[in-house]
Formats: C-alpha cells, sequence, structure tokens
C-alpha cells in the first residue's frame, strides 16, 4: 500500500508542476507581449517569444498526457 501512495504523491507532484509551468509561461507570454510593444521590438523578436510560449504549452500538455495515462494505470491496480 505505501507504493501506492508514494505514487499518488509523485503524480501529485507532477501535477503541480504542469500547472506551475502553464501558468507560468502564460504570465511570461504576456509579459514579453506587452515589453515588447512598449518598447517597439521588431516582430522577430515578437514571434520568438510566441514559439517560447507555444513549446512550453505543448511540453504541458505531453507531460499532461503522460501523467493521464499513468492514473489510468494506476486505478486499474
Amino acid at each position: 500500500m505505501d507504493g501506492r501512495i508514494e505514487q499518488e504523491k509523485e503524480l501529485a507532484r507532477l501535477g503541480r508542476l504542469i500547472s506551475i509551468v502553464i501558468a507560468a509561461t502564460m504570465i511570461l507570454w504576456m509579459a514579453a507581449q506587452w515589453i515588447g510593444g512598449a518598447i517597439g521590438l521588431p516582430d522577430e523578436y515578437v514571434f520568438l517569444f510566441d514559439l517560447f510560449a507555444l513549446a512550453g504549452f505543448l511540453w504541458a500538455i505531453f507531460v499532461t498526457f503522460q501523467l493521464w495515462r499513468k492514473r489510468r494505470e494506476l486505478d486499474k491496480q
């Protein structure tokens, strides 16, 4: 039974990490857009910020899918 509790704690940690990454990515992306517009950055740099944000969100989606699969496997046991 201790193994299941440890697995659930690990899944909870992973879920918190995912939520932190999503929130931080959104906040940093919005800040970069605002700062970029305020100082007049060229479009290439603004597009680069968009790509970084997209990478963060794609990572979060991929890891969330892995978390979902692990949770299903744990519930089947």
